[in-house]
């Protein structure tokens, strides 16, 4: 470096701007001024950013407030696509703008905002360059500058020369970021690593940044490879030895990440750098509060290693009891089978050597009374039961009040050792708990003012976000036919050109881009004509055909937005559910007629799509919709009338038994029927013709990863067996592959309109198998909201998943898992009712299905709670088998839970408030 580093800070950013240009030379007043801006201009027009720096040089003051003003209207004409260039330029043009302006600008703050706006992407080499456009300026102005930038993650990601210049010339050191951090890194990794980091006087202070990052720079993140010279962990223990970082500071950082938590790739570099700075037992003891902290909520890797430590200064004895006490209770809290029983036998090693710790440590013991592991509740009990000679009196009622958690099957160990201190409240009825059905919620107006409206577009999540999409379609439709040109300026200003074309030229469904590009005149028309007719092809996917009705409404829009043929959408729903008030869609249809115009065809099929049909006032609205005497009228009027309809059926192929694989995966045997319908066929448009059904159905194989399944739901918000069906094929993905984020419409599907058949509880059933833990988790919210609406066939939910088990598709394991979490909520009746209808065939084959034994835990304790009796064939075959395993044991837990069934009190449903 040129210059020493005299201090850890820079100017702040916000401080006032020092007075003058910061050392950019004064006016000269000379005639070349004129002649130097021309030829600046001229390198600017022509992309030549390398030479804007030497035409920069000779300009004064005045000459380069005189190229800003001109700089600042090019900037303008390439931002709105004005400028007919060759495909290549306006990117160069961009990057010699970068550099010019930043040049010519007299404060750091406007230079600032200058090379970090969003329509002048920053590159590394437009960094180097700006550096020298900037080499007359001031140290504190170059200081404020560097600041400034830092602070803009993805500047300082992608200029480290700039930045890193600025700070060698003004003398200061740049205030860590994680842009400058993050950029940093990439220009020190190589193999001379950790000389780079030992020259470098800022590395104590970005290191420490580094290693406190909520996701640390690819390169620290890195695992051990062929170059080990390029390892940061040991990089930095190196530097720890020599003394170029301090230790203390290091662990305290690593620690202190480790503490915060987070997802295990973002905390393997921490906890790598502790493991390998092998810290002593005073370093580890000045730390228990956040080992303890550690062990309860991190990751369960991290978690474990911090289990070890604590583990090991217990065994030393420099372990206070009220740690351990803490530790243990938050341990117990988790789910891993692993700490947990570590936990418990930590715990009895201690108090077999410190008796009179048993009044502190067995109340936090009792943590693991509500566990969900029978096994683990039969442990903390008999550790409990081991040491309650040693309490007092007042403890001894605490365990019993918390012995109220434990499964019934422990109810009379637990009688046994606390007598009459036990609590009553196990004689209390059951009660089932449902949540709260939805309720749909109409959806709120479009904007009422342009502005409005800009800010919906710009705030995005619109693809996530199915009603905001659809409030924004249509105020969008609706301002630009009342002010097209007004419209269109504001957008012009609002998004970048690039992502028009970008998403307009996709082969994916576009997003509501493709309709600003369209009302902006960017569309080729024989694009938009193509698109706009275009139906799925013959080897399409269900999904692809839902993506397809969103791809045809849009590009339909593209090319009517702004016209008289379309002056609000017909299609927009009236509720959050996606279905539309059949008295609406009248009255739209009205509103239409006395325009004397025709709805648009990818409109008013979407729009026949949502209505709903189910609606008691649906009856009334086919008259009116017939008395409206138009084509579109008495269309609605006879779907309203059910003279048009669409469905679909599922079944399966049958094994191939000749096929070389082993198995032929229900992935490939998954046909859905779309029954022949050649009113839809001839009266939708392309797009929506497959809802007719076709001649000959065939099973396709669903590639498709699922871009978009936010907008499928809303496609048939009111016939939830089709929408089920379509789903089908992704659903089976996620249970028997590796696919993820199916489920995501479920939740629309179980609060939509339609009746409830095979294809929404098969559609149920491999939710609750997916691979996907969210996945399960939506699926399971989705059977307590159709037990909760009464729409719930529990046996046939039942009977679907005993095949599906049978044959392998649905894991044992994760319907387990999804059955634990929905009695959990309260459902325990509920989720007994499908169990019990599925435990039949399951339990047939004289080999049972390898992971049984968790659903029949799981099952066991429903019957515990609800009280539910009854016989369930096979069961009483598996329960007197041999062996202690998990298979047997809980068969035989659940048969007794049957047997004394009989007696229990009849159960009562509840439903919580949300």
């Amino acid at each position: 470096m040129t210059r020493s580093v005299q201090t850890l800070t820079c100017p702040h950013p916000s401080a006032p701007e020092p007075t003058g240009s910061g050392g950019l030379r004064g006016s000269t007043g000379g005639a070349k001024g004129g002649a130097g801006v021309e030829e600046l201009l001229a390198a600017v027009r022509e992309g030549r950013a390398a030479a804007v720096p030497g035409l920069l040089e000779p300009l004064d003051a005045a000459a380069r407030k005189v190229a800003l003003t001109r700089l600042k209207a090019l900037r303008a004409e390439v931002r709105a696509g004005k400028r007919a260039t060759p495909p290549h330029l306006p990117d160069l043009i961009r990057s010699a703008l970068c550099v010019a302006g930043a040049g010519c600008l007299p404060t750091a703050a406007a230079a600032a905002s200058w090379l970090g706006a969003r329509d002048l992407p920053i590159r590394e080499e437009d960094g180097a360059l700006a550096l020298r456009a900037l080499g007359d300026r001031g140290p504190e102005w170059a200081a404020d500058l560097a600041g400034r930038l830092a602070e803009r993650r993805a500047v300082a990601e992608n200029s480290y020369a700039l930045l890193h210049g600025l700070v060698v010339r003004s003398g200061y050191a740049v205030p860590p970021t994680d842009g400058y951090v993050t950029a940093w890194t990439r220009h020190v990794t190589d193999d001379r690593l950790v000389e780079r980091l030992r020259e470098d006087p800022q590395t104590p202070v970005l290191v420490a940044h580094a290693l406190a990052m909520a996701e640390p720079p690819e390169q620290l993140s890195r695992a051990l490879g062929r170059r080990p010279q390029r390892y940061w962990p040991t990089a930095l223990r190196t530097l720890v030895g020599e003394g170029v970082l301090d230790r203390a500071r290091v662990l305290d950082v690593c620690v202190s990440r480790l503490l915060r938590g987070g997802p295990v790739r973002n905390l393997r570099l921490p906890l790598e750098l502790v493991r390998l700075l092998e810290p002593d037992a005073e370093e580890l003891g000045e730390r228990i509060p956040d080992w303890v902290g550690i062990a309860s909520d991190a990751p369960s890797l991290v978690a474990g290693y911090a289990q070890d430590v604590l583990t090991e200064l217990a065994s030393a004895g420099t372990l206070p009891v009220g740690a351990l006490a803490e530790m243990t209770a938050g341990v117990l809290f988790r789910t891993e089978k692993k700490l947990v029983r570590a936990q418990l036998a930590l715990v009895g090693t201690v108090l077999a050597e410190e008796p009179g710790a048993a009044g502190e440590l067995l109340p936090a013991v009792t943590e693991a009374f509500g566990s969900e592991d029978t096994d683990v509740q039969e442990r903390a009990l008999k550790l409990v039961g081991r040491h309650l000679p040693a309490v007092d009196a007042e403890v001894r009622r605490e365990l019993a009040e918390a012995a109220g958690l434990l499964s019934p099957m422990h109810r009379r160990a637990a009688e046994e050792l606390f007598g009459a201190d036990l609590g009553r409240g196990a004689a209390l009825p059951y009660e089932e708990i449902l949540p709260p059905v939805p309720e749909a919620q109409r959806l709120a107006p479009p904007a009422t003012t342009v502005e409005e409206l800009v800010a919906q577009l710009v705030a995005g999540r619109l693809s996530e976000e199915p009603a905001a999409f659809e409030r924004a379609l249509d105020g969008l439709v609706r301002h630009a036919h009342r002010d097209r040109a007004a419209v269109a300026e504001a957008v012009r200003e609002a998004f970048p050109r690039p992502r028009w074309e970008q998403e307009a030229h996709s082969h994916e469904t576009p997003g509501i881009h493709v309709v600003l590009a369209g009302l902006s005149g960017l569309l080729d028309p024989a694009l938009v004509a193509l698109r706009r007719t275009r139906g799925p092809g013959s080897d399409s996917c269900l999904h692809q055909a839902l993506s397809g009705v969103l791809d045809a409404r849009l590009w339909e829009a593209a090319e009517l937005v702004g016209t008289d043929a379309l002056p609000f959408l017909l299609a927009t729903p009236t509720w959050s559910t996606g279905a539309i008030d059949p008295r609406v869609l009248v009255e739209r249809l009205r509103e239409y007629r006395d325009a004397g115009v025709e709805p648009a065809p990818a409109d008013l099929a979407q729009a026949l799509l949502r209505v709903g049909r189910a609606d008691p006032s649906a009856g009334r609205a086919a008259g009116e919709a017939a008395a409206l005497d138009t084509p579109a009228g008495r269309r609605l009027a006879a779907w309203l009338r059910g003279e048009v309809a669409v469905g679909a059926t599922v079944r399966f192929l049958p094994r191939d038994e000749d096929r070389t694989m082993k198995r032929w995966w229900l992935i490939d045997r998954t046909v859905v029927d779309l029954g022949e319908r050649h009113a839809v066929r001839a009266e939708f448009p392309p797009a929506f013709r497959w809802l007719g059904g076709v001649p000959e159905a065939a099973p396709l194989r669903c590639h498709h990863r699922g871009e978009g399944r936010a907008q499928w739901a809303p496609v048939l918000p009111a016939d939830r067996e089709l929408l089920a069906a379509c789903l089908l094929p992704a659903l089976v993905q996620c249970a028997e592959g590796d696919a993820r984020g199916a489920t995501e419409p479920l939740t629309a599907l179980v609060e939509a309109d339609g009746p409830v058949g095979r294809a929404v509880s098969l559609a149920l059933a491999l939710g609750l198998g997916c691979v996907d833990a969210d996945d399960r988790l939506r699926a399971v919210d989705g059977v307590l909201v159709l037990a909760a609406r009464g729409e719930l066939n529990a046996r046939r939910l039942g009977t679907e998943l005993a095949w599906l088990v049978a044959e392998g598709s649905v894991k044992p394991n994760r319907l387990a898992d999804a059955a634990r979490t929905a009695a959990a909520t309260g459902a325990y009746h509920t989720v007994w009712t499908v169990l019990e209808a599925m435990l039949p065939e399951v339990l047939a084959p004289e080999k049972p299905v390898r992971g049984l034994g968790e659903v029949l835990a799981v099952a066991a304790d429903c019957v515990e709670r609800c009280g539910a009796g009854g016989v369930v064939a096979g069961l009483e075959r598996l329960a007197s088998g041999r062996g202690s395993s998990q298979l047997v044991v809980q068969a035989g837990r659940l048969l007794g839970a049957l047997h004394q069934g009989a007696d229990h009190p009849p159960t009562e449903t509840v439903r919580i408030d949300p």
